[in-house]
C-alpha cells in the first residue's frame, strides 16, 4: 500500500496529542493489569460481541481505525508510525474486543488482504472490516492436513462465473460468530501439492456451511470445525490468483508467526521493564509476595518477556534488513512463543501453588492462571507446530539440507492415489 509521505501526513506529536484527546473524551480507561484481550471461552455468542462491533465503529467513524490503510479501501492513508502513535496512547483505554476473530480480522487476514486482494474486493469489503461489521476468521487447517498445510484436501470446482467448495475445516477460533472465512482450497489437482492452491472468501452463513464447536480441556469451545458442502462463492471473492494460493500462504503464516501489527491488542500491557501486575496479585493471593521461591519465579517470567521484547526487535530488523527469509526469521518468534508459554504457565502454578487449582466464584486470579495452565500447550502446535518452525529455521536461516520429500513436483492427485494403495496394503 502507499501510506501518506512524509510532507502530507499530520506531525506525529500533534497527532498523538490529538488521539490522546479523543481517546481521554470517548473510551473507559484500562486496568493496567488485566489484558486487552480476555478470552470468551467458546460460551459467547454473536449477540456479545455486538457493543464491540459498534464501539470498533465508532473508532472507525473518528478516523482511528485502519490508521495507515489506503483512503480507497477505507483507511486513513497515514504511515505505521501514526499506526503505532495511536496503538501506544490506547493501550491504556477498553478498546474492542472482538475476541479471536477480532484477533484474526486486524492481524493475519488484514495484512495478506491488503498484500494480495484485488482493488475491487478491497474497495467492498475494506470499510466493512475496518468498521467491525466483517469479522474474517482462517479455514486454513483440516483434519488431514495440519502442520502439512499444503496437502489439503477442500477442494473448490468452476460453476460459471461461480465456485463450488467442498470439504471441512478444524481448529478455527471464533467461527460461530464471524462473518466470512478465508478459505484455502485446491482448484488444480494435477499440479504439485504446493501449487493449484486459491484463496476464497467465504460467508459463513451461506447454505452449505455447518459449524460445529470442539471442546476443550478448558471447559470453553473456542475453535470450530466447519463442514462445506458445495458452498457457492462468487469469482469476485477470490483472494490472489487462481492456483496461486501458496504465495498467499506465505504472507498469511508471516504475519501469523509473528510479524504482527501495531494495535492496542497487540501492545503489551505493561511498559517495557514494568512487572506484570498479575504476577504480583497471584502472589499476592497465595501469601507469597515476600516468599524468595515465588518471587525468583516472578523474576524468571519476567526476564523472559524481557528477551522476547528484544527478540521481537531483533527479528523485525533482520526482516527489513531483507537478507534472510522473512518466513525463516519469524520461526524464531514463533517457536519461542511455543516454549514460553508452558514455562510461564508452570511458574504461574509455582507462584499460585493451590490459588490456580481451587478458588471462590469470582476470584479471577486463580481462574486466569488455571486457563493459562490448560492453554499452555496451544502456541506449541497452533500455527505450526515447535518442530515445523525447528525445520523453517534449518532450511531457510541456516542452510541445512531439506528433509527428503516423496511427493516433491508431483501431482497432487498421483500423491494421493499413492496415499490411498499403501493404506489399501494395510
Amino acid at each position: 500500500m502507499s501510506p501518506a509521505s512524509a510532507n502530507t501526513a499530520p506531525d506525529l506529536d500533534a497527532y498523538r496529542d490529538q488521539a490522546r484527546q479523543w481517546l481521554a473524551a470517548n473510551l473507559e480507561p484500562r486496568d493496567p493489569g488485566k489484558p486487552a484481550h480476555v478470552r470468551g471461552g467458546g460460551h459467547d455468542t454473536p449477540e456479545d460481541y455486538r457493543p464491540a462491533r459498534a464501539l470498533q465503529k465508532k473508532i472507525y467513524l473518528a478516523g482511528y481505525a485502519g490508521i495507515d490503510w489506503p483512503t480507497e479501501y477505507g483507511g486513513q492513508g497515514l504511515t505505521r508510525a501514526h499506526a503505532r502513535a495511536f496503538a501506544e496512547e490506547a493501550r491504556n483505554y477498553q478498546v474492542p474486543d472482538l475476541g479471536h476473530a477480532g484477533g484474526t480480522t486486524y492481524g493475519p487476514v488484514s495484512n495478506t488482504l491488503l498484500k494480495h486482494g484485488s482493488p475491487a474486493f478491497l474497495t467492498r469489503h475494506g470499510p466493512k472490516i475496518l468498521a467491525g461489521d466483517e469479522l474474517f476468521v482462517q479455514l486454513f487447517s483440516e483434519p488431514s492436513a495440519g502442520s502439512d498445510m499444503a496437502g489439503i484436501m477442500t477442494r473448490a470446482d468452476r460453476d460459471g462465473d461461480d465456485w463450488l467448495i467442498t470439504g471441512s475445516k478444524i481448529w478455527t477460533s471464533g467461527a460461530h460468530y464471524a462473518d466470512f472465512g478465508m478459505c484455502l482450497a485446491r482448484t488444480n489437482w494435477d499440479a504439485p501439492k504446493h501449487r493449484g492452491l486459491t484463496w476464497f472468501a467465504v460467508p459463513l452463513r451461506a447454505a452449505g456451511v455447518t459449524i460445529r464447536p470442539i471442546r476443550e480441556i478448558s471447559g470453553g469451545a473456542e475453535f470450530c470445525q466447519e463442514f462445506l458442502d458445495e458452498v457457492r462463492v462468487p469469482g469476485d471473492e477470490v483472494i490472489g490468483e487462481v492456483d496461486a494460493g501458496w504465495t498467499v500462504a506465505q504472507t498469511m503464516l508471516l504475519v501469523e508467526r509473528g510479524a504482527g501489527r501495531d494495535d492496542p491488542v497487540n501492545m503489551p500491557a505493561t511498559e517495557p521493564g514494568q512487572i506484570d501486575p498479575f504476577l504480583l496479585r497471584l502472589a499476592e493471593s497465595a501469601g507469597r509476595l515476600k516468599d524468595p521461591v515465588a518471587r525468583q519465579a516472578i523474576a524468571k517470567i519476567h526476564t523472559a518477556s524481557w528477551a522476547r521484547a528484544l527478540l521481537g526487535t531483533r527479528i523485525g530488523a533482520l526482516i527489513q534488513s531483507g537478507g534472510k527469509p522473512p518466513v525463516g526469521l519469524v520461526s524464531y518468534w514463533k517457536l519461542s512463543e511455543g516454549l514460553r508459554g508452558p514455562e510461564r504457565a508452570r511458574l504461574l502454578m509455582e507462584i499460585g501453588q493451590g490459588v490456580p487449582l481451587v478458588w471462590e466464584p469470582g476470584a479471577e486470579d486463580g481462574d486466569d492462571a488455571a486457563q493459562e495452565y490448560l492453554n499452555s500447550r496451544v502456541w506449541s502446535i497452533a500455527g505450526g507446530s515447535n518442530e515445523m518452525q525447528r525445520n523453517a529455521i534449518s532450511e531457510q536461516v541456516l542452510g541445512l539440507p531439506r528433509e527428503p520429500s516423496f511427493d516433491k513436483g508431483k501431482p497432487f492427485s498421483e500423491v494421493t492415489r499413492a496415499a490411498r494403495d499403501w493404506l489399501k496394503k494395510d
